[in-house]
């Protein structure tokens, strides 16, 4: 067994180097977005070459998250919805400025509107595509035209020369809005809420949000989500 556990332990040695030989051949431009997914494989390598156990704690952006996401800008409404807003944010949009952040993580200034820009997916099933996912809620440009004209409680203009503010109250508005309205999911999401079916819920949305667990593009917080809805909702309710 100890002859095995030695074998594994070199296995794993020789992973490192290979990995440490790719970092040096990564170019400069390439290193911002390479580097976290590099650098969490050599954390876990180097814990098993020490201990012999692979890593199995948390990393710091899930312990944090847990804690808690960003507060929502709006004010009022339902706690149990609003403890959902934020709960997607944890797989979504999970930085210190959500509301002005597009796909892949760049900060934008104008909320006037929809951002509209598409950025390349550098990862998962739909590589190489592109995305307008923008803001707290990751929505894309026409998800956010479909929503705002059904939610959104200031449009300016009239008629079909309509145009909905993308700022940061307007996104939590139309969205609020959204998840309370049963006709639009075809059940009461309040109700479900209020009753304990986190999951269920969760389930129901990740046609939308496709990291929230069930969907296709899952992430390092989606099994976390249900812990912490609770821990927002006892914030909200609070």
């Amino acid at each position: 067994m100890q002859l095995v556990n030695q074998a594994k332990k070199f296995f794993y040695l020789g992973c490192l180097v290979l990995l440490l030989l790719k970092l040096r051949d990564i170019s400069q431009t390439q290193l911002p977005v390479s580097w976290q997914n590099y650098g969490q494989a050599l954390s876990k390598l180097l814990q098993y070459w020490q201990t012999g156990q692979p890593s199995s704690a948390p990393n710091a952006n899930i312990s944090l998250s847990l804690s808690g996401t960003q507060p929502l800008v709006m004010q009022g409404g339902d706690p149990y919805i609003r403890a959902l807003m934020r709960t997607i944010t944890a797989s979504e949009a999970n930085v210190s400025h959500p509301y002005n952040v597009l796909y892949g993580g760049k900060q934008i200034e104008d909320l006037s509107r929809h951002p509209e820009v598409c950025v390349t997916i550098v990862a998962g099933p739909n590589l190489g595509n592109c995305t307008t996912a923008a803001g707290r809620y990751q929505m894309l440009d026409f998800t956010w035209s479909n929503q705002a004209q059904k939610y959104h409680p200031e449009p300016s203009g009239i008629w079909h020369w309509k145009t909905y503010s993308f700022e940061a109250r307007y996104q939590d508005a139309v969205v609020h809005s959204w998840l309370s309205d049963a006709n639009a999911w075809g059940t009461d999401i309040p109700q479900l809420l209020r009753q304990g079916e986190i999951a269920q819920v969760l389930q129901l949305l990740s046609g939308t949000w496709t990291s929230l667990g069930y969907g296709i593009e899952t992430n390092s917080m989606s099994s976390y989500l249900p812990q912490i809805y609770q821990n927002m909702l006892q914030e909200e309710l609070s």
